[in-house]
Parts: structure tokens; C-alpha cells; sequence
């Protein structure tokens, strides 16, 4: 008798081991190649923006792709506005705001930081060997709160943000540039605390007395004009940017996603719109996905996509003490 229970626990579990291994097989067949058209747009602007791009690109052409990834440009797409605001924490003596924001398909974070000044650029110690972690930044610099900021690229294939990605610049230095004379879309804060957006070379950061600078794209706000069409092209996953308001307050955002019973993320335009929320006159996306993050005092704010916990990055926004 125990004998044949055992015979038949084995049998169970191999054909549960079985059907499991199957379903993970065809779930990207379904994804990709069946019928549910929205299902199939969700999971392509997923997949395409994440460190993954290979597996979409593996059952859909780079057309099909681009096409799912633009479908909506032309539309005149508005974009959902936010259904709500609540501030979880204000301190007066830092001049910092934190408030829990929610839209149709994401929630996330905003920090608000009425001293533009105290916003610095912390760079990784050990360029081309490791990246850090957003709240190693904030330790080490001895901030009180810090977002991921600039891409990196990935010569090695190690993923450990080891190399941030065009023209890096801290307190007035250039750090790291990758490009050489070439223009790239910066984003950073001048002497004046001003955050400034726009394609620049390593000769023009000094010449405009830019202070602390990274590279990422693409604009959103542009001196109180909106600049995305349609939903941005960039499908759904989460996101980080940085705005400010005329009176100078800067605006960190950082959106989960990639979560179906917390958060799917958020398109390019619903993150300008959040910014819109909030009367920015400039804003910017940053890197998103599994880097992004929102830290202050000593603590992740945000519900983290990556189940390995915080992503080894090469650059954070800090805010100074």
C-alpha cells in the first residue's frame, strides 16, 4: 500500500511539475501572438522597456513592435488625470512634502523639496567597476532622501550599473562621457538651482554653469508647454522623473508598475500629467523600471518591482540636509 501511494504521489507531482512547465511555455505564445490586442500592447511595452527587450523581439518583428508601441501617438490621447492625492508626511524644518498619488492604472510616490539647491547628484565611487543602491547614495552622501536618476550602459553584460550613459556632471565636473562632442538630452540643475532640460555637449555644460548633470529623455514639460503625443510610445512600466515648479520647488516622481494587484505603472503621458498635476513648468523622465525608487530617511518609500530588492544603479537625485 505504501508503496503504491508513493507511485502515486510521484505521479501527481509529475504531472503538475508538467503542466506547469507548459503553462510557462505558452504564456508568451498567448501574450504575443493571441487575440487579446490590449493584453498584447500591456505586456509589449513591458517587455520592450525593461532589461529584457530580447524576449519580445524573439516572437515580434521590430515593425510590429514599434507599431504596438506608437499605436496610440496619433490618437490625441489625453491621458487620465489623477484620481488622487494624499499627503502621508511634511516636514517643515527640511522643506520636504511627500504625498501618495494614484491614477487610473498606477500608484506611486511624489517628494516635494522647496530648496532646489539641496538637490545634488551622487555618483557611483567605482565608475566602470559597480553601481550602487539608491539608499547607498543617501547614506554615504549623508542626504535625507534620494531618487535613481540617469541610465547606464552595459558593455560587460553584468547589469550592475557599473557605466552611467552620455554626459555626467557633479558640482560643475564633468565625471563620465561616453559620447564625446555629441549632443545628448541632459538633465540637470545650474548654479542658480535651476533645472534645466535640453540636447547639450560637454563644452556647453560649463559654458551654461550646469552644476549637476545626468542624460535621459525624453522631455515632458518644456517651459509650461506639454511635449508628449499621443501616450509617448514607451508603453506602460514604472517610472521616475524629476520636475519643478516656478517657484523653484523641485518634484521627484516615482510610479510603480509591473504589480497587478498594487500597480500595472504608468505611460509617458500619464507621468507628464502627474507633473501637470502639479504645475511644473519643467519635467523630465529618468530611468524607471526596476530602478525606480524613492528613498527618505533610511527607508524605501515605494513598492519595488524587483523581487532581488533595490537595483545597483550609477546615479541618484539626493536631497542635502
Amino acid at each position: 500500500m505504501k508503496k503504491k501511494s508513493k507511485i502515486r504521489i510521484k505521479r501527481i507531482l509529475v504531472f503538475l511539475i508538467f503542466n506547469l512547465v507548459f503553462a510557462a511555455i505558452l504564456v508568451p505564445f498567448v501574450l504575443f501572438w493571441g487575440p487579446f490586442q490590449s493584453l498584447k500592447t500591456v505586456a509589449v511595452g513591458a517587455v520592450a522597456t525593461s532589461r529584457h527587450p530580447q524576449v519580445v523581439e524573439a516572437f515580434l518583428s521590430q515593425e510590429e513592435i514599434s507599431r504596438i508601441m506608437n499605436s496610440n501617438d496619433s490618437q490625441g490621447i489625453s491621458g487620465g488625470q489623477l484620481i488622487g492625492r494624499k499627503q502621508i508626511m511634511t516636514d517643515k524644518t527640511s522643506g520636504i512634502t511627500i504625498e501618495d498619488i494614484q491614477g487610473q492604472s498606477f500608484k506611486g510616490k511624489v517628494m516635494l523639496i522647496k530648496d532646489p539647491k539641496r538637490v545634488k547628484l551622487a555618483v557611483t565611487k567605482e565608475i566602470g567597476i559597480t553601481g550602487e543602491r539608491v539608499s547607498d547614495f543617501v547614506k554615504n552622501k549623508g542626504a535625507i532622501a534620494g531618487i535613481n536618476a540617469g541610465g547606464f550602459y552595459d558593455p560587460n553584460g553584468k547589469g550592475n550599473g557599473a557605466f552611467p550613459d552620455g554626459l555626467t556632471m557633479h558640482e560643475g565636473k564633468l565625471v563620465h562621457n561616453n559620447v564625446g562632442d555629441k549632443a545628448v538630452n541632459i538633465v540637470g540643475f545650474n548654479d542658480q538651482g535651476k533645472l534645466v532640460l535640453g540636447k547639450m555637449t560637454a563644452s556647453q555644460l560649463v559654458e551654461k554653469n550646469m552644476r549637476e548633470v545626468v542624460t535621459f529623455e525624453p522631455n515632458l514639460i518644456v517651459e509650461g508647454k506639454s511635449v508628449i503625443s499621443g501616450d509617448g510610445g514607451w508603453g506602460i512600466a514604472p517610472r521616475t522623473g524629476i520636475g519643478q515648479m516656478a517657484d523653484g520647488t523641485v518634484i521627484f516622481v516615482v510610479i510603480d508598475g509591473r504589480q497587478p494587484t498594487w500597480s500595472i505603472g504608468a505611460t509617458l503621458r500619464d507621468l507628464m500629467n502627474v507633473f501637470a498635476d502639479y504645475n511644473a513648468v519643467n519635467a523630465v523622465n529618468l530611468d524607471g523600471g526596476s530602478s525606480s525608487e524613492l528613498v527618505y530617511d533610511g527607508k524605501v518609500m515605494n513598492k519595488l518591482w524587483n523581487i532581488f530588492g533595490e537595483r545597483y544603479i550609477p546615479t541618484a537625485f539626493v536631497v542635502m540636509p
